[in-house]
């Protein structure tokens, strides 16, 4: 049985007893020069996002859909060998050279050549940039995977991550070397770019950013969330910070430029200056179409906050904010202003962190709105972005 690597990224684990405890992130091979290199074992991502090693003798089954494995699963941290290669992370997107012509790589088949011993068997190549002219190859007619490569592609790469969620694909980033991550940033598009950064480490943050061309580095700032874009632009040297901030977009730069002014361990510090709002006369019907939207966090969407206009940060005068269960329960087309929850009062943006922790705690909250000295609503805190700040500052890669 032959099988391709890009298949099995993403694809369940289960131990003998049915359960699954994880999913293939990786498979783990051995150069042996000409000879094919044997397949060592599985990098297996189990929860809470620890990636761990599994052995090939251990592996049962491998069906559509599913690893079967036999016995106990070593769940100590996965750590590189110097000897040992990643077939997705460092074999894809390499440039090969098959009957003296350049050819990339965009995957890898195993196959079980005796029980229990599995190795890489062929290689499938493309050639040009746009994947023309594909073929699958021994490994014998293929030559340069022990070359080091300075400028690696990562299309393929990122083509096996394609269906990860952008906290996933951090984590598999964070696991990658430098280089790789570098490259695999670079081969992102804005968006998705700016969604991974928001879940990285900020050490890994800087370094990415600093990789980029200016102009790209502040498009991928104004795609990310003011807070986070806000957070990131705290730890990066002042003039560096300044200069980026000027290639943004004035509309764009607007609402960083004022989370800034405050403390990152306040209420104006942890909160997002994008929460949905919407004036009083807006309708039920009209709310739920608001939080509806994808892109929008659960904690955000968990709630609309009413005001007068302007109804954009920094508002008109705060008037409330509706629950989303209470949208629920009221008919389409009753209006906001007569849902808004009185109970809860909103917080001054300079409460210090453990006391916002602290309302949201007492109230059973998931946002709080913040309002200036003129009562107008400058921005929502939200218990994730309290979590965030009130975890170790390395809880990312303890993950």
């Amino acid at each position: 049985m032959q099988i391709f690597v890009a298949r099995l990224a993403g694809t369940p684990v289960f131990d003998p007893a049915g359960d699954q405890i994880g999913r293939i992130r990786d498979v783990v091979v051995g150069l042996r020069g000409a000879r094919p290199p044997r397949v060592h074992g599985m990098v297996v991502e189990v929860r809470p996002r620890r990636r761990v090693f599994l052995p090939i003798t251990r592996v049962r089954g491998i069906e559509a859909g599913a690893v079967i494995f036999t016995g106990k699963l070593n769940v100590r941290r996965f750590e590189q060998r110097p000897t040992e290669t990643l077939v997705i992370a460092e074999m894809f997107d390499l440039t090969v050279t098959v009957d003296g012509e350049e050819m990339t790589v965009y995957d890898v088949a195993i196959a079980e050549t005796k029980p229990a011993e599995w190795q890489v068997t062929q290689v499938a190549v493309y050639r040009g940039r746009r994947r023309r002219d594909t073929r699958v190859v021994e490994w014998g007619e293929v030559s340069g995977f022990d070359i080091l490569q300075e400028d690696q592609g990562a299309a393929g790469l990122i083509a096996s991550f394609e269906s990860l969620r952008a906290a996933d694909l951090a984590n598999a980033m964070h696991a990658l070397s430098r280089k790789r991550r570098d490259e695999v940033a670079h081969a992102l598009d804005d968006n998705r770019l700016a969604d991974v950064l928001e879940e990285l480490p900020a050490g890994d943050q800087v370094g990415i950013l600093g990789t980029l061309a200016p102009e790209r580095a502040a498009d991928v700032l104004e795609a990310m969330g003011p807070d986070d874009a806000a957070d990131l632009l705290h730890d990066l040297p002042p003039d560096q910070a300044a200069a980026l901030l000027a290639l943004m977009e004035p509309e764009e730069a607007a609402p960083v430029r004022r989370l800034l002014t405050y403390p990152q361990d306040t209420a104006g510090g942890l909160m997002t200056s994008d929460p949905v709002i919407l004036p009083p006369s807006s309708t039920v019907a009209e709310a739920l179409a608001h939080i509806r939207q994808q892109e929008l966090t659960p904690s955000v969407a968990a709630q609309v906050f009413v005001t007068r206009p302007p109804n954009e940060t920094p508002t008109g005068r705060y008037l409330g904010m509706a629950h989303f269960q209470r949208l629920l329960r009221d008919p389409p087309s009753t209006l906001l202003g007569a849902v808004i929850d009185p109970s809860v009062d909103a917080i001054s943006p300079d409460l210090p962190l453990p006391e916002v922790a602290a309302y949201l705690a007492v109230y059973n909250l998931v946002a709080v709105p913040v309002v200036d000295e003129h009562q107008r609503l400058v921005g929502a805190v939200t218990v994730d972005d309290v979590l965030d700040h009130m975890l170790p500052e390395d809880w990312r890669e303890r993950l």
